[in-house]
C-alpha cells in the first residue's frame, strides 16, 4: 500500500465538487497503517485482526524504560533497523510494555544472540531493511531485511500470528526466539521464563514480568512448517547463584527445556526449499491454552488463506461506515476507524479461560476483553463502538469490566488494565461511564444489577485516589492527594453516570446520592479567577496559582486549569452560568484557543502535544471543549474551531497524528467529528452537532438499518451550517439522539460560506445538561 504524503488541510481544500469521487471497492484499500507511526502517534504497522489478542509487528528499537516514550509501540517509522517481530503491542499509548515473543530470521553458520548496535551493522541480530520494500495493509505486513537477505511477511488471526520468511537459495535458515526482549525494557523485568521443545516440534513457553502490569504472565506455543534439524536454548543470565545439577545429554540439542530469566532459543532448519513459516499463539492462562488457541485458527500453514480471512474481517468491520469524500480525507478517516477497532483486545482463550486481576484463572461464557485505556477511551472510543460494533462485542466488553471487578482483590472496576492485570494508571473510575453509556443505550446482554453493583463499589472504595476525602469533604484535597482538581471533576462526572444508571433501574436512593456527588465539581470552582482549582483540606485554594503551568503530580492530570475548567460534561449549562453567561463563556473559549504560548515550555511533559493556544488536542481533557460554544448559543463558533482542529491535527502521513492515538481515542474523535456530531456527555444518549467533513457518510448499523449523513454545498470555503434536516424535517436543536440514529434515516446538512447565527442559538435548542434537565 502506498503511503500518502498530502496533508488533510490540502485534501479539504480540493474537496469542492461534492460526491462523485472514485472509491475503492474495499474499505481496506483506503487504510494507511503507517499513519501515526512517526511523531507522537505511537501506532504500529503490523497485522492485527479486529480486536485481536495478537498484534504481530516489527520492533525497530527500544530504550531503557525512562527513555522509551518514542518507542511505545515498538516501531518508529524512520528507524533504520528491525530487531525482529513480536506478538503484542499497544496502539497509540503514552506509556508502554509488551513486545512479547520476539522472533527474527538469521542465516549463516554462527548464531547471533545479542541484538547489536544500530550504528554497527552486523554486530547483532538486528537487520537493516529496504524501506521501499516495506508494505502493509490491515492484516498484512512485508519487508525485505537486507543484512540477512530475507523477505519477512506477517499476518494474524484473532489469537494467532503467522510468519512467512523467504530465504535466499542455498541459505541456512534459522529463527531466533528472544524472551528477554521487551518494550520499555529494564534489567530484571523478566521474573522467570521457560522454553520447551516438544517431541513433535511444537515449542512452548512462558514468561512472567514485573513491568507496567506487575506479575503479568504470557504463555505461547509455536509450530514450524519445516522440521527442526537442530536447536539450542540458552539462559543468558550473567549472575546465577545456583544452577542446580546438569541436565541429561551432552549435545546442545539434548536440552529440551530451559528455565531462567534471560532465555533465547535458536532453531536451525538447514537449507530449505521454499519459504519457512511459523505459527504462534499466545495465552494469559497456560501453555495448554496457547496450544488450543494455536489449533483453533485452522490447521497447517496457509498464509494466503489467513491473510485473506483477516482482510475479510477488516472489510466487514470497516464496512460499518461508507465514506464518500476526497481520497486523502477518506484515507485519513478509514485509518482512524481502523485504529479505533484494534482494542479492547480479546483476552480469553478459545475455551473461555482467562487470567484476572487476582492472577487466578477464570472461565466465562462470553469473550473476555482487556486493554482498557479508560481515562482516554470513555470519551469517544467506547461511544463509537456502541454505535458501530455488533451488540455482542459491546456486551462482551462491558461484561469483561464487570467480571474483572468481581474478582479484583480491591473489588473495583479496571482503571487501566491489559492482559487482565491492573496498572493503576491515570485517574477516575471511567469504566463506570462506559458501562452506563452502553446499558442506557439498550445494549442487550448486560446484567443491570451486577453492573450497578460494580459501579457503586468502585465509586465508594475509599482508599482509591483520595476518594474517601472526596466523599467526606465534597472534593479531593491537594495537600493529601496529587492531581486533586482533576480527580474531583472527573469523579463528579462518573458519579452522574451512576445516578443515571440507578435512575433507570429504579434505585431512587442511589440516584439521589450520586446526583448530589455529581455537583461536587462546584467545590473546585473559583469564581474570582473563573477556573477549576485545587483546594486544601482547610477549604482554601492552593497558592500560588498559575493557570498555564503543567507539571506531573500537580493540581491537574496531564494538563492545567485552562483544559480542566471545561470538564463538566454532565452540566455544561451550569458551567456557562458560573462563567458569567453566554458571552463570557464564548470570550473565555476564545481566550483559550487564541492564547499566546510564547515563552511557555512544555517539553518536560511528553503528552502535551497538538496545542492550539491552551487547547491541547494531543491529550484527552480538551476533546469536548470545541463543542462548548454550542452550550453558549454559538454553534457556528464550534464549526470554525472544528475545522481548525481537524486541519491542524490530522494528516495522511506517518507523522499525521499530533498526539498519542491512545488506544483509538484520537481516532474516534475524528470519526465522530467528521460525521458531524460528538458524544460530549456519554450516558446522556445524545450527540452534540458540530459540522460534517465528508460529502456523505452512511452508517451500516449493527441492527441492519442505515443512517445517512449527507451534505449540500460542502467545500473548503463553505464551513458553516445553514440548516439541518432529520428525515426531511427541519432540525433546529444542536443535538441528535442515539435512538434517532439507530432507528435509521438521514441527517442532511446545507452548508454555506457565512455563519447562520440563529441556527441552534436558543436555550431550548441546547443539548442535555443536568441542571436544565431537572427544571
Amino acid at each position: 500500500m502506498l503511503m500518502r504524503r498530502i496533508g488533510l488541510a490540502a485534501a479539504m481544500a480540493v474537496c469542492l465538487a461534492g460526491p462523485g469521487w472514485a472509491q475503492p471497492s474495499d474499505p481496506v484499500e483506503a487504510v494507511d497503517v503507517f499513519i501515526g507511526t512517526a511523531g507522537k502517534g505511537h501506532t504500529f504497522p503490523g497485522p492485527v485482526a479486529p480486536f485481536g489478542m495478537v498484534q504481530l509487528s516489527p520492533d525497530t528499537d527500544y530504550r531503557a524504560f525512562r527513555q522509551s516514550y518514542d518507542w511505545a509501540s515498538g516501531y518508529r517509522h524512520d528507524d533504520p533497523t528491525i530487531m525482529g517481530f513480536s506478538h503484542t503491542h499497544f496502539s497509540g499509548t503514552g506509556h508502554s510494555d509488551l513486545g512479547d515473543v520476539l522472533i527474527t530470521p538469521q542465516t549463516g553458520d554462527a548464531v547471533k544472540w545479542d541484538v547489536g548496535d544500530v550504528a554497527a551493522p552486523g554486530s547483532g541480530y538486528r537487520s537493516r531493511y529496504d524501506k521501499a520494500s516495506e508494505t502493509a495493509e490491515p492484516g498484512y505486513y512485508s519487508v525485505h531485511l537486507t543484512d540477512t537477505q530475507v523477505r519477512a511477511e506477517l499476518t494474524a488471526g484473532v489469537r494467532t500470528g503467522l510468519h512467512r520468511y523467504t530465504f535466499e537459495d542455498g541459505a541456512r535458515a534459522r529463527l531466533l526466539l528472544d524472551l528477554r526482549h521487551s518494550i520499555y525494557d529494564y534489567p530484571g523485568k523478566v521474573l522467570w521464563s521457560r522454553i520447551r521443545v516438544h517431541p513433535d516440534g511444537t515449542v512452548t513457553g512462558f514468561r512472567e514480568l514485573r513491568g507496567w502490569a506487575p506479575g503479568r504472565q504470557l504463555y505461547f506455543a509455536m509450530r514450524f512448517s519445516a522440521p527442526i534439524v537442530g536447536h539450542e536454548i540458552q539462559n543468558r543470565e550473567t549472575d546465577v547463584p545456583y544452577n542446580g545439577f546438569r541436565q541429561p545429554g551432552r549435545a546442545l540439542d539434548d536440552r529440551q527445556q530451559v528455565q531462567g530469566r534471560a532465555l533465547e532459543a535458536a532453531f536451525d532448519f538447514g537449507q530449505i526449499d521454499g519459504p519457512l513459516l511459523v505459527k504462534v499463539a499466545i495465552s494469559s492462562v497456560d501453555e495448554a491454552g496457547a496450544i488450543a488457541n494455536l489449533d483453533s485458527e485452522g490447521e497447517g500453514f496457509d498464509f494466503d488463506a489467513r491473510r485473506a480471512a483477516t482482510r475479510a474481517a477488516w472489510n466487514e468491520a470497516l464496512g460499518a461506515v461508507d465514506i464518500e469524500a476526497e481520497p486523502e480525507l477518506r484515507t485519513t478517516l478509514y485509518t482512524a476507524l481502523y485504529h479505533a477497532l484494534i482494542a479492547p483486545s480479546v483476552h480469553s482463550d478459545v475455551d473461555g479461560r482467562w487470567r484476572g486481576p487476582d492472577n487466578a484463572v477464570h472461565r466465562s461464557e462470553f469473550t473476555v476483553h482487556s486493554t482498557f485505556s479508560l481515562w482516554d477511551t470513555f470519551r469517544a472510543e467506547h461511544p463509537l463502538l456502541t454505535l458501530l460494533a455488533p451488540a455482542q462485542r459491546n456486551a462482551d466488553i462491558v461484561n469483561s469490566l464487570i467480571a474483572a471487578q468481581q474478582v479484583s482483590p480491591y473489588g473495583i472496576l479496571p482503571v487501566w488494565s491489559f492482559h487482565g492485570q491492573e496498572t493503576w494508571t491515570m485517574i477516575g473510575y471511567h469504566a463506570v461511564p462506559v458501562i452506563a453509556d452502553a446499558y442506557l443505550k439498550g445494549i442487550p446482554g448486560i446484567d443491570g444489577k451486577a453492573a450497578l453493583d460494580a459501579m457503586v463499589a468502585s465509586a465508594t472504595y475509599r482508599p482509591y485516589g483520595g476518594l474517601g476525602d472526596y466523599m467526606d469533604l465534597g472534593y479531593v484535597p491537594i495537600d493529601w492527594e496529587p492531581e486533586a482538581a482533576s480527580k474531583t471533576v472527573e469523579y463528579a462526572y462518573d458519579d452522574w453516570t451512576i445516578a443515571r444508571m440507578a435512575e433507570r433501574l429504579g434505585r431512587a436512593d442511589l440516584a439521589t446520592e450520586f446526583d448530589r456527588r455529581a455537583g461536587f465539581w462546584r467545590n473546585t470552582w473559583d469564581q474570582e479567577t473563573r477556573f477549576v482549582r485545587a483546594r486544601l483540606a482547610d477549604g482554601s485554594f492552593r497558592e500560588p496559582f498559575d493557570p498555564v503551568a503543567i507539571n506531573y503530580g500537580s493540581d491537574y492530570t496531564e494538563g492545567n486549569a485552562w483544559q480542566y475548567s471545561w470538564f463538566v460534561p454532565q452540566d455544561m449549562q451550569a458551567l456557562v452560568g458560573v462563567m458569567g453567561g453566554d458571552a463570557a463563556t464564548v470570550a473565555r473559549l476564545d481566550a483559550m484557543f487564541d492564547y499566546d504560548n510564547a515563552g511557555l515550555d512544555y517539553s518536560h511533559a511528553e503528552d502535551i502535544a497538538g496545542l492550539i493556544g491552551q487547547y491541547i488536542h494531543g491529550n484527552e481533557p480538551s476533546h469536548h471543549s470545541a463543542y462548548a460554544y454550542v452550550y453558549a448559543g454559538q454553534p457556528w463558533r464550534t464549526q470554525e474551531r472544528l475545522k481548525q482542529i481537524v486541519e491542524s491535527q490530522y494528516h495522511s502521513r506517518p507523522d499525521g497524528l499530533f498526539g498519542n492515538d491512545d488506544v483509538g481515542q484520537m481516532s474516534a474523535w475524528l470519526m465522530f467529528t467528521a460525521m458531524g456530531f460528538y458524544p460530549v456527555t456519554p450516558g446522556s444518549g445524545q450527540y452534540v452537532i458540530g459540522r460534517p467533513f465528508t460529502d456523505r457518510t452512511t452508517l451500516n448499523l449493527p441492527n441492519g438499518r442505515r443512517f445517512v449523513i449527507s451534505t449540500a454545498g460542502l467545500s473548503d470555503g463553505n464551513r458553516y451550517i445553514q440548516s439541518v434536516t432529520l428525515n426531511g424535517r427541519p432540525l433546529d436543536r444542536t443535538w441528535i439522539g442515539h435512538d434517532e440514529i439507530t432507528a435509521g434515516g438521514e441527517l442532511h446538512f446545507v452548508m454555506g460560506a457565512q455563519p447562520n447565527r440563529t441556527w441552534g442559538a436558543g436555550a431550548e435548542a441546547r443539548p442535555y445538561s443536568m441542571s436544565t434537565a431537572a427544571q
